[in-house]
């Protein structure tokens, strides 16, 4: 091991693994991410990949903190390639001090490189694909982390495994805990980081389950999805539990049948999820307007990922606000949720089935690749189980469906519960459900679906204020930009510049005017290119947007680039004046 650097690493440092697909990078994140939580170190976990089952260059950011953390950072502290591509892919964020470890040979580098022959180590324990294990315990050596706390994770990992396949990755987990024990310490790489015992015992998940068990605290039993990533991660979990608790997952043949399963299921009495990417709710959308007209119900999760068409299908963006808020012919109202947090994935999906089951409107939970693929500890989700409140009724003879009510909301009824005949049609109806081409009555229909909308305003959530209260500038962010900008305003110690964040962006809480009514300077922040939030914004307040940085590669925000866009703002004159 030649070329040990004198580097003293404090407090927060970013780890970054990189290789093609298919060489284990998953299982390397998996192992390390879990056995740093259980040593009790905060952890934070996103990862960027390539469209690709095989080749290509990913790679896996991992943050270990003495604080919380749950943002993408620039900077690469320790790096571990185990390709010389993975070099060239990551050779923007590589910095003088980053710490490379890697077969330098194999490598070919002009950059400095700490020789660790991974792949000649793991051939001699049998097998160059315990490579990568031993890279996990260099990384666990050099943080000091018990070598046994390895040991249980491997034996885990690899339970389905033969006994010599598990012996053979324990060796080799221990040969790489060596490795990074001599090279940590005072003038070597000296890693300082406090750890926390109570971490150990913290919920460690990722975006995609939050969602899903958000679904199934507000009573999901039944799901209808066509795998389609970024969504495929909350379809596939529900489906791991779906006989633990009563789920229903269905894996659609297309996505027209989902939504349209998902209608059904409503009607039936269900509690239902339709799960998709943007492509895949293009094609939901006459689905979507048949829930508007029949009211139905509808839980909608959209992924956002680039397009247009494919665009970048494993990569983030926040280009599908317009398209959930203005989808579907026809008018008919909806809300829109954004969660930026584990807890407001959790909590939002579990809130829209209620509010979706109340106002009998499509209720859509907008995440992206960001959210959905990034993990971190977290001590809980909020309250959880409160048990599920049904608004469908026991229907008498004289039932009516469409009955018009003075806040447009209709008694729902499911088939065979009650003596009514329960009827739904994709056209213009009258309060029976029976269809009608009545100028009175379309307009008495409109008017009721319409009139949902004041429902749907008084139970908007309001937006969260992060920093002074006696903010000039006032920074907008929504969504998976929550913590990126928490961070960031953390790191300016601006105290003229406060972010206003919401978790719902349609329809707006009315607290929203007044938020920005004070600002000298308002500055939204979005994964789009024509920033959309802006747009409704102005729609919903009249208020025009000053400003918007806007970033649309298919990468996240990282903190460093928001830290410098927010020191650079200046009030520029009064917003109103």
């Amino acid at each position: 091991m030649d070329n040990i650097p004198n580097r003293h690493l404090h407090g927060d440092i970013s780890i970054v693994l990189g290789a093609e697909a298919g060489r284990g990078v998953q299982s390397m994140e998996y192992v390390l991410t879990h056995v740093l939580k259980h040593a009790g170190y905060h952890v934070f976990g996103t990862k960027e990949y390539m469209s690709r089952v095989r080749g290509g260059s990913n790679s896996t950011e991992i943050r270990v903190s003495s604080s919380r953390v749950a943002a993408f950072v620039e900077r690469i502290d320790i790096l571990i390639p185990l390709d010389a591509a993975a070099i060239d892919h990551l050779g923007h964020r590589i910095a003088p001090d980053t710490i490379i470890l890697g077969d330098a040979e194999k490598l070919g580098t002009s950059h400095p490189i700490v020789d660790v022959p991974f792949t000649k180590l793991a051939t001699e324990i049998g097998n160059a694909i315990y490579a990568n294990t031993i890279a996990v315990g260099t990384i666990l050596g050099l943080l000091k982390v018990s070598p046994e706390v390895l040991d249980g994770y491997l034996v885990k990992f690899f339970a389905k495994k033969d006994p010599e396949t598990i012996r053979k990755n324990i060796a080799a987990g221990r040969k790489g805990y060596a490795i990074g024990s001599a090279l940590g310490g005072p003038g070597r790489i000296d890693i300082d980081i406090p750890a926390h015992p109570e971490v150990q015992n913290e919920m460690f998940l990722g975006g995609a389950e939050a969602v899903a068990l958000g679904a199934i605290a507000g009573g999901c039993n039944f799901i209808g999805a066509y795998p389609m990533s970024p969504s495929t991660g909350v379809l596939t979990y529900l489906s791991q539990h779906a006989r633990q608790f009563g789920i229903i997952a269905e894996q659609v043949e297309d996505e027209i049948s989902g939504i349209n399963m998902g209608i059904g299921a409503w009607y039936a009495g269900a509690r239902a999820l339709v799960s998709t990417a943007g492509g895949g709710f293009s094609l939901m959308t006459e689905g979507l307007s048949l829930a508007g007209i029949t009211e139905s119900p509808l839980v909608i999760h959209i992924a956002q990922r680039p397009g247009p068409a494919t665009g970048l299908p494993t990569r983030t963006e926040q280009g599908d606000l317009h398209l959930a808020l203005y989808a579907g012919h026809g008018e008919f109202p909806r809300a829109i949720f954004a969660p930026g947090t584990l807890a407001d994935a959790y909590q939002l999906t579990r809130q829209a089935f209620d509010l979706a089951d109340k106002t009998q409107c499509p209720i859509f939970i907008l995440t992206d690749q960001f959210l959905i693929d990034s993990y971190y500890n977290t001590p809980d989700l909020g309250n959880t189980m409160t048990g599920v409140v049904k608004h469908f009724v026991k229907t008498g003879k004289d039932y009516r469906r469409y009955a018009l009510t003075s806040d447009g909301i209709s008694p729902r009824g499911i088939p065979g519960f009650g003596e009514g005949l329960v009827v739904l049609d994709s056209d213009e109806h009258d309060e029976e459900g029976h269809i009608t081409e009545s100028m009175i009555v379309r307009t008495q229909m409109m008017d009721k679906r319409l009139s949902k909308l004041e429902l749907l305003k008084a139970e908007s959530i309001p937006p969260e204020l992060i920093g002074n209260e006696d903010y000039e500038i006032l920074v907008i962010a929504w969504g998976s930009n929550y913590h990126v900008m928490r961070e960031a305003l953390q790191v300016t110690h601006r105290d003229d510049v406060a972010c206003l964040y919401f978790k719902q962006v349609y329809p707006l809480h009315h607290s929203t005017t007044g938020y920005l009514e004070k600002a000298k300077r308002i500055v939204v922040v979005e994964n789009n290119a024509t920033g959309q939030f802006a747009d409704v914004i102005q729609l919903q307040t009249g208020i025009t947007v000053n400003e918007e940085i806007l970033k649309y590669d298919g990468m996240p925000f990282s903190v460093e680039e928001l830290t410098a866009q927010i020191s650079e703002l200046s009030t520029g004159g009064d917003q109103n004046g």
